[in-house]
């Protein structure tokens, strides 16, 4: 029996380290982004899952409508929703340097 403790403690314990490292971070994920994809609006901006970035316009079940382009909606999954983005709180550019850089190389040219 005394045989038996040291390796039955250790799997315990890898399996504890497992559960609080993975499985528990992936549920509270899950929760999380389960909680997102119901409280969606109209009006919301959101990013799909597929990198595609627009405006909910309709709510359904399981499915929302969302406005690509004006003029161009789509009917997706509400799974597909992976974030909602929140609103820009300023109308300057993300990347100044960057944007200069380019500026001069064109007056370069």
């Amino acid at each position: 029996m005394e045989e038996l403790a040291p390796p039955l403690f250790f799997a315990a314990s890898i399996a504890l380290v497992f559960w609080l490292l993975i499985i528990r971070p992936n549920a509270r994920r899950q929760r999380q982004q389960g909680a997102m994809q119901q409280a969606l609006q109209p009006g919301d901006e959101v990013m799909l899952t597929s990198g595609f970035y627009g405006t909910i316009q309709g709510l359904e079940d399981d499915r929302v409508q969302v406005e690509l382009t004006p003029g161009t909606t789509v009917t997706v999954a509400r799974g597909a929703v992976g974030a909602v983005v929140p609103p820009a709180s300023s109308s300057a550019p993300l990347n100044d340097d960057a944007d200069a850089a380019r500026a001069s190389d064109t007056e370069e040219n």
